[in-house]
């Protein structure tokens, strides 16, 4: 080692090097050393071998993902820089990375722990990883016979007995077919090509297993063209992957024939476009029920495609990627339009979406529509509005607004032509269609459309109806609005008139909330010619006066109805002047201010009367919230606000001044409110509370409501039972003399002294969605808080301690709550609020979630009894409370919000001491529950999922009910984020499982827990007692080893293994066996027949049988 270096980095010599130092230092070298040639000779190649050891150590020990990705990325230069290497024809470097060595298969161990990690960084690098290895081994072996090499013929061994939900097998088959062939593959199995098909069945392994089909088919045809001098091959190859691709699309179920035309069919067709003459005459024969070889006729019904539909797809796909045009196989007889029209009527909906597809999607977007495309699209519309799936809805929508981009865009190639073309040419095209006929064919067929879409639209239409025709006019809308002064074949313009306009204003009162959505956006598209038509101002005041009607609605549809009417009516000029001059106060201010826009004057004076009626309905609540759930639900109010609030443009306002006061009057507003509605929604029993009202006519109604409900907002639940005071029995009993009543309910008088019902779930609503719509408010108003609020605060129209006040709030309701509509709705107006400050520039306000959770944690782990926080319902809102300040953390950061609370929850979820009280750990379990369900933390959750198991494990063995419930829900997401989403009925299932070596490699902490557990249990088992004593955890643990499977490496490289796992669960089927021959014993073999598919199971049960015959 040079001098000086060690008189400059001495120190760090003699110091024992972190993980991630010795990481990059393996990059460093990797990366600015020559490797080529050997250049460094014997002293290169023991360094080049000594990395690879480290880094392969360093695999078992890292953990965060950044530094997995990191390791990855490592592995693959090293194997780039062995290749290198390996070109100085070094005989023991040779020696050293043969297939067959001991560096090899470590690095074969770490491929085959890594090709199914959660991250596809990590997954690409391991698939490099692989070929390299590959590479290296066949560049040492060069000159010989790869077919015949024992380590490819082991790989290949190995790779096809593992099962084919495994993703890296595809992968991996890949890299190995790209050095020994497909035809060797095939020699071994000829089932493979169905085996890869039968699989696509499943979106997640499609895509892995149509890359392995055309590599195989690829590499396949290579194989027969270098090999084959005739094209007699070419019938042998439609044999092996196309004849199966046939038969699969007629009779194959949706799922796997919609996989296969997405993901196999177009690389096929690119592979060998000639297939396609080849696939159409198979099908056409079968279609015309002409029986040929192994196709059988086949006419489809609602479950599957039949040869027609199988041709549509085919011919759908070949058009779309530029293998065929529709004009000359229809002129040329090979398809007639009645069979496309048979097509679009199928009675399965995935053939008329491939038939629509072939008439819309093209591989150049400036294909002229032919006139029988036109006439058959319109025959489309005629059948297919009415779709009863969205999937299919969404489909035709997307197929159509293709089309229309197509007229569009070849109407401006035609407009082009038309201005270049001479008098001359012109009289010599005369024959043909002329472009100035064609574009008016575009503009007639755009007006038809739009007719049978209005027509769809009458009062009464079915909401599918409905959302297909303004999707479609709103496409339409949106792709022909060209700029002033360019040329425009259609514009949907010139097709409104009055009675249209009332069609669209109709649809916003759809009980449908998309249906509103799409009706206002295509009418903020027409907003200019809708204005002009819409100009009877006794309309505009009806309309006005629905729209304030419906804003105190108790039917929630009628309040968005509501929104959208005023969002619409604040555009016109007139609006001021027809209808809110009657209601609030002329402000002069407004007038003077000529250059603030008239959207912005409409909705200040909108929200202005809105909150003056909101005011003087929280005054009344307070004085009956029961007349107010019954007559003015306050929350249509407060939702109009919201929305109105949502389409304003923020950073151009003009009327400052008068926003800052509105602004400070909402927030005010929202207080008062949330005041009155918080009782019930903060009970312990919200769902049947109906709260004291001041009015004395109703007060003895209610008591016996109210004593029944008897709300106890402390965490003494988990310390002593609720014990009724007996004056509470007394004054029931006085009270059950009384005439009973049918239904919970009170019964009060409104204004004009009519009679109506109010149950305790129309109170709940009312608050519930009250608070909703606070919360939603408050949300919307944190955004007007500029990024350099600190520097500037003027310039905002909401104040630093205003948005601090906000955040208080948010934090006593979310903590507090104990209505699950309430905290989560809440919740969505606190993550507005968090977002907000991690974009803020004031450093004082970026700090305020990590001090509201430190605060959180530390009333968590103080354990008051007097405390407020719900210890019951999973603890309400609080996880929701930690999972908004956590998701708020910059992707870019560091994390150290999330390393902090997981340290803390980890260690309060452990078992305590029975003195101790068990509150903190059920909240600690219920918030790693959220917290690992949480998907926007992404990676960074995975370090903690070990401690999270053994807490969960742990949890269920605790005497306390409520900790062995929340330990249960947390297991469960801890399953689900390990091993994904379960999508099978059966548990059995082979998917969502893993390799006890990938398990374990990746939890590593987790084997000797697991096998110490299973000690105890079999400990406790085998213990000297009169019955069977089963361990709380061993359901646990088996559910676990369930889902595990064994490697094809498992013995030979692994210090995981698996054996002694099964030594123990040998153990307790001899002591459950001896149990179960016991009379009146009991039967100890219920978890042997649940887990009888498990390969460890069978393994340990073939064991018993042997030992037993001996």
């Amino acid at each position: 080692m040079p001098a000086w270096f060690v008189s400059n980095c001495g120190t760090q010599c003699t110091e024992e090097l972190s993980d991630s130092v010795l990481l990059f230092l393996c990059h460093g070298a990797l990366a600015m050393l020559d490797w080529k040639n050997s250049s460094m000779g014997e002293s290169g190649e023991k360094l080049l071998l000594d990395i690879a050891s480290v880094l392969l150590s360093l695999s078992s020990v890292l953990k965060e993902s950044n530094m997995i990705i990191c390791l990855s990325r490592t592995v693959a230069i090293w194997t780039n820089s062995a290749l290198a290497a390996l070109i100085s024809d070094s005989p023991n470097l040779k020696i050293k990375l043969n297939g067959n060595s001991e560096v090899i298969g470590k690095l074969l161990q770490y491929v085959y722990t890594h090709w199914e990690h959660p991250l596809d960084v990590v997954r690409h690098q391991t698939k490099s990883i692989f070929r390299n290895l590959l590479q290296i081994h066949q560049t040492i072996v060069s000159g010989y016979n790869l077919k015949s090499d024992p380590f490819f013929a082991r790989l290949t061994k190995y790779l096809l007995s593992l099962e084919w939900h495994v993703k890296g097998k595809y992968a991996s088959l890949g890299c190995l077919v790209e050095c020994v062939g497909t035809e060797s593959i095939l020699q071994l199995d000829r089932t493979i090509p169905g085996q890869i098909l039968d699989m696509m069945n499943d979106q997640s392994l499609a895509p892995y297993a149509s890359d392995l089909l055309e590599t195989m088919f690829t590499n396949h045809k290579v194989q027969f063209t270098s090999s084959c001098k005739e094209s007699s091959w070419i019938d042998q190859w439609h044999d092996i992957w196309v004849s199966p691709l046939l038969l699969i699309l007629c009779e194959g179920n949706h799922d796997q024939t919609t996989y296969i035309i997405d993901y196999y069919l177009p690389k096929l067709l690119r592979c060998s476009p000639d297939s396609l003459s080849y696939m159409m005459r198979i099908l056409q024969a079968s279609a015309d029920a002409v029986i040929i070889a192994v196709f059988r006729f086949f006419s489809g019904s609602c479950t599957t495609r039949g040869a027609l539909g199988a041709l549509m797809a085919c011919l759908r796909t070949a058009r779309a990627h530029g293998h065929l045009e529709l004009s000359s196989i229809m002129s040329n007889g090979l398809v007639s339009a009645e069979c496309i029209k048979q097509g679009l009527v199928h009675q399965h909906n995935q053939v008329c979406i491939d038939a629509l597809g072939l008439l819309c999607e093209t591989h150049r977007s400036t294909e002229i529509v032919s006139k029988e495309e036109m006439q058959l699209i319109l025959f489309f519309l005629e059948y297919n509005l009415n779709s009863q799936s969205p999937s299919v809805r969404q489909q035709i929508c997307s197929s159509l607004r293709k089309l229309f981009c197509r007229i569009q865009e070849s109407s401006q190639v035609l407009y082009k032509l038309e201005q270049n073309k001479t008098k001359q040419e012109l009289l010599e095209d005369s024959t043909r269609r002329h472009p100035s006929g064609i574009l008016q064919q575009y503009k007639d067929f755009m007006s038809s459309v739009c007719d049978r879409l209005f027509e769809a639209l009458f009062p009464g239409s079915s909401h599918p109806t409905r959302f297909s025709a303004l999707t479609i006019l709103g496409s339409v809308a949106e792709i022909f609005s060209v700029p002033k002064g360019q040329v425009h074949v259609f514009k949907l313009d010139q097709e409104i008139d009055s009675a249209r306009v009332q069609t669209l204003i109709q649809c916003f009162a759809s009980t449908f909330e998309e249906v509103k959505v799409l009706a206002f956006e295509l009418v903020m598209k027409l907003d200019t010619v809708l204005f002009c038509i819409f100009q009877d101002s006794e309309n505009i005041d009806l309309l006005f006066q629905a729209a304030m009607d419906l804003s105190t609605s108790t039917k929630p549809y009628d309040c968005a109805t509501a929104s959208y009417l005023l969002n619409f009516l604040v555009y016109h000029k007139e609006l001021h002047r027809i209808c809110l001059g009657k209601w609030i106060e002329h402000s002069p201010q407004m007038d003077e201010n000529t250059s603030a826009s008239t959207m912005e004057k409409n909705t200040l004076a909108v929200i202005k009367l809105l909150l003056v009626n909101v005011e003087e309905e929280i005054f009344q609540a307070k004085k009956s919230l029961l007349r107010a759930a019954a007559l003015f639900p306050m929350y249509g109010r407060v939702h109009c606000i919201t929305g109105a609030l949502q389409q304003l443009p923020f950073n151009n306002l003009t009327l400052v001044t008068e926003w800052k006061q509105m602004v400070a009057r909402l927030i005010l507003m929202s207080y008062e409110l949330s005041a009155v509605v918080s009782p019930v929604v903060q009970s312990s029993s919200p769902e049947g509370l109906i709260p004291m009202d001041n009015d004395s006519e109703m007060a003895d109604r209610l008591q016996m409501i109210l004593r029944e409900i008897q709300p106890q907002d402390t965490n003494d639940y988990f310390m002593q039972a609720k014990i009724l005071k007996e004056h509470c029995k007394i004054e029931s009993e006085k009270l059950a003399v009384r005439k009973p009543m049918e239904n919970i309910c009170t019964e009060m008088r409104g204004k004009e002294r009519q009679m109506c019902d109010v149950t305790a779930q129309m109170v709940l609503v009312c608050c519930w969605r009250s608070m909703k719509e606070v919360s939603l408010l408050l949300g919307t108003l944190c955004k007007l808080l500029p990024t350099q609020a600190a520097s500037e605060p003027s310039d905002g129209l909401i104040t630093v301690d205003q948005v601090k006040n906000i955040g208080d709030y948010f934090k006593h309701h979310l903590l507090q709550s104990r209505h699950r509509g309430a905290f989560e709705l809440a919740y969505a107006g606190f993550v507005q609020l968090t977002e907000m400050l991690s974009r803020c520039n004031s450093r004082s306000l970026r700090k305020m979630p990590e001090q509201w959770l430190s605060c959180v944690l530390e009333e968590i782990k103080s354990c008051d009894p007097s405390s407020t926080l719900c210890a019951t319902r999973r603890s309400a809102g609080i996880p929701f409370y930690i999972q908004a300040l956590l998701a708020s953390e910059p992707k870019k950061s560091k994390a150290d919000l999330l390393k902090m609370t997981m340290k803390e929850l980890l260690s309060l979820a452990a078992p305590l001491n029975e003195s101790s009280s068990v509150i903190p750990q059920v909240h600690a379990l219920n918030i790693l529950r959220a917290l690992f369900r949480d998907t926007r933390l992404g990676e960074n959750i995975m370090p903690y999922v070990a401690d999270g198991i053994q807490a969960a494990i742990l949890g269920f063995m605790s005497p306390v009910w409520a900790v062995r419930n929340s330990s249960t829900l947390l297991f469960s997401a801890l399953i689900t984020r390990i091993f994904g989403v379960k999508r099978e009925k059966d548990e059995n299932s082979k998917k969502n499982r893993m390799t006890g070596r990938e398990f374990f490699s990746r939890f590593p902490s987790l084997y000797p827990f697991l096998l110490k557990q299973l000690e105890v249990v079999a400990n406790t088992s085998n213990s000297e007692a009169e019955e069977l004593k089963i361990h709380p955890s061993l359901f646990l643990l088996l559910l676990i080893l369930g889902k595990l499977y064994p490697s094809p490496m498992d013995g030979t490289y692994s210090a995981l293994s698996m054996a002694p796992f099964t030594q123990q669960i040998f153990l307790l089927f001899c002591m459950m066996l001896v149990w179960d021959g016991m009379p009146d014993k009991g039967t100890g073999l219920w978890w042997v027949r649940e887990n009888k598919h498990n390969r460890y199971l069978r393994g340990s049960l073939a064991i018993f049988v042997k030992a037993s015959e001996q």
